[in-house]
This record gives structure tokens, sequence and C-alpha cells, in this order.
């Protein structure tokens, strides 16, 4: 079964395709199928609105099911910032090294302890007949106070976890313990009790 992933991130969807191949599902991106999607305001105050938004308008645009995700880093010391904003945190065209490097001066003096942090994925499938599921997963580490690792993307390389930073860990690694791993892999169960 096809479904649309509403991203122009490979990474994401190989991330996805890894994870739901298991069930038949072969996740397309917009230009594979060449459908033009309809860049979506994130207006959400929430991962979850957001997510729905831009698997609402993929489905829309395509007449597929489209799975979207939005996710982001909730920093405990910064009130949960970024949060819902953390590709826009800096500014949207701000390179990752400088939004990392910006993040870990905004917690300077912050002793480890307080570094807390969580990675929040939100899942969404919106289907041509309305239906819509979704699933969230989290991951628990902290920001560290350096960038480490070449693996990953985003803010991956300054969140750590007990087994380093996301940016060191495989791809298989990082799937098991990852907030879009583990809402994947919740998602994952309810659209296979879905397709039965």
């Amino acid at each position: 079964m096809d479904f649309l992933i509403a991203t122009h991130n490979l990474k994401k969807r190989e991330e996805l395709q890894r994870i739901l191949a298991p069930l038949g599902v072969r996740v397309l991106l917009a230009d594979e199928i060449g459908v033009d999607l309809i860049e979506v305001e994130e207006t959400g105050t929430t991962f979850y609105e957001n997510a729905l938004l831009k698997a609402q308008g993929g489905c829309k645009d395509s007449s597929l099911a489209c799975i979207a995700d939005d996710s982001g880093l909730v920093v405990d010391a910064l009130d949960g910032r970024p949060g819902v904003y953390s590709a826009r945190y800096g500014g949207e065209d701000l390179p990752y090294p400088e939004k990392m490097a910006k993040l870990v001066a905004e917690l300077d003096g912050v002793p480890l302890e307080k570094r807390t942090a969580r990675f929040v994925s939100c899942v969404v499938c919106a289907f041509p007949d309305g239906t819509v599921l979704t699933a969230e997963g989290k991951c628990e580490g902290w920001i560290g106070y350096e960038p480490k690792g070449d693996n990953g993307f985003g803010f991956d390389p300054i969140f750590y976890t007990e087994n380093g930073s996301f940016a060191e860990l495989s791809a298989e690694q990082k799937d098991a313990v990852s907030h879009r791993g583990n809402a994947l892999r919740a998602f994952a169960d309810i659209l296979a009790e879905h397709l039965k």
C-alpha cells in the first residue's frame, strides 16, 4: 500500500520506510508521484495540530493517505522551548550548526542535571475518507555542552542519551530509542489494526 509522506526530508522518509516496511507500506515523496504539495503554514500550538495540518493538506493535494509528523526539542530549563518552533528556532533560514550553538549558549551556566530535555514526535495519517490516525513518541535525554557525531540531522548532535548523542548512533540504534521511532512503532500498531 502506498502512502505519501508530507516532507521533503529524505532522512525522515528513510526512517519512516524502515519502520513501516514490515506492514507492506511503501512511503513516497510528492515529487516521486508528480504531486506539488502546497506548503502548509504550521499555525498549530501543539505537535498534533501541526502534524494534522500537514497530513490533511498532503492528503487533499494527492488523494492518497498521507503521513506527516511534527516533532521538536523540548528543553526544561528553557520552559519547553524551542518546542513546536524547533525548525524555526533562531530563524527559519538559520543553519542547524548555528541553531545548536544558540541553544547551547542559552544554557550557559546551567548544570548538567538541569539540562534535561526530550524529543517529541507526533505522527498523523489522514485518509481520503476523512479517517485520522495518530500516535506520539518521546525520548528523554539532555542537552550536551557541544555537538558530537556525524549521523542524524537537526539537533541530534547536542541531544544526548546514555548511549551518547543522537548523531553518534547508527540509524538502527537511533530508531530503537528515538521519539520518531517510538511514535512510528505505536503508529504501525494502530495502522496494522486499521488495515485489518
